[in-house]
């Protein structure tokens, strides 16, 4: 018996030796690192959820909030970051710019949190004519501003766009400076209420817009993330839907970890996310997986609002397009050049439904 106990000891000392020696013991298995950085924007805070539940515990996400999104492409491309949530307009001028990133899924769309509000004089897109608008150059609020006024038989460009972000975009409205601007919310509603006479001219829930898919976000990914840790851009892709998924089923408890990691107000979350969960509530619809899959065209069926599998491609052209006539790029390039779809079918194929 007692040659048995130190038989034993021997064996249980060496293993413990070896598990140290692999640092398994004394410390936990070091979670893979991985840096996303985005907008302080709700839509951006399924990041916070999925770091605040542990939906991916082999994984050390990290959210940094930058709020100029060409900080984050330019980390991006040094290889400093390895997803950035932004808007879905980027691809075509990374890929311009020969930034090597991916578009990787397309995140949600605007259902009313963007409008397009004139002052008192203006009540219709004619109205416009020779003055000058408020948008953020470069940026969907441009093409969202250019597709309304020819949808209403006004020339793109008619008027002048003045490059100017949200919060100074208010003051200007509100001020005279400029005749109507793009907003998303809280800033929609708060210029409402503090220009007499302004009105909505148009606005992202109309389905005209919700079936084009203009206004919405995106998830990008760098090349060296997607080529070189492939296993690990997949498990942040799935860590994100996990996290949409959790937030559906407990939208109270995910609107308050935003708020408090965002550090905003949880009124101006519930206003962008709504309060129950479904998507429809608020300002902004959350795409789940089966769903941005759909608008990849990589499973079966088609996504919300009208639109169609494998819509990904269509608002590529119809980006790409835009960026032409405004000078930001010189031509249309294939979808594929800046377009990665395959995340979403690996994990479908896989078994994952999100």
């Amino acid at each position: 018996m007692k040659t048995r106990q130190n038989w034993s000891l021997c064996i249980t000392a060496a293993v413990t030796a070896g598990l140290m020696a692999f640092g398994l013991i004394g410390s936990a298995v070091a979670a893979e690192r991985v840096q996303i950085s985005g907008l302080t924007w709700p839509g951006y805070g399924f990041w916070d959820i999925a770091i605040a539940k542990k939906l991916a515990p082999d994984l050390d996400i990290s959210y940094q909030q930058i709020e100029d999104p060409y900080e984050s492409f330019n980390l991006m491309t040094a290889d400093k970051m390895d997803v950035v949530s932004s808007t879905a307009e980027f691809a075509p001028v990374g890929v311009e710019r020969g930034m090597p990133i991916k578009f990787v899924a397309f995140a949600n769309l605007s259902y009313g949190t963007d409008k397009i509000v004139g002052g008192p004089d203006i009540k219709v897109a004619k109205d416009l004519s020779g003055k000058e608008v408020a948008v953020l150059e470069g940026g969907l609020a441009q093409i969202f501003v250019a597709m309304w006024l020819e949808q209403n038989g006004v020339p793109y460009d008619s008027v002048k766009y003045r490059n100017i972000i949200a919060d100074d975009a208010f003051a200007a409205l509100v001020g005279g400076g400029v005749a109507a601007s793009e907003f998303w919310e809280p800033y929609g509603s708060n210029v409402l209420k503090a220009l007499p006479g302004s009105s909505v001219l148009a606005q992202s829930r109309e389905p005209y817009w919700l079936k084009r898919a203009v206004v919405a976000d995106g998830l990008y990914m760098s090349d060296n993330f997607l080529t070189k840790r492939r296993d690990t851009a997949r498990k942040t892709l799935k860590a994100m839907y996990d996290a949409i998924a959790w937030w559906k089923k407990n939208p109270a408890e995910g609107n308050q970890i935003i708020a408090d990691s965002m550090k905003m107000s949880l009124d101006d979350v519930e206003l962008v996310l709504g309060k129950d969960g479904s998507g429809v509530d608020g300002g902004l619809y959350v795409y789940d997986f089966m769903e941005a899959a759909r608008f990849c065209g990589v499973v079966p069926g088609d996504p919300p609002f009208g639109q169609k599998n494998g819509q990904v491609v269509d608002h590529w052209n119809l980006i790409s397009d835009w960026w032409v006539k405004f000078g930001l790029i010189k031509e249309v390039k294939a979808p594929e050049t800046g377009v990665e779809c395959d995340l979403h079918r690996e994990l479908y194929e896989s078994g994952y439904r999100g």
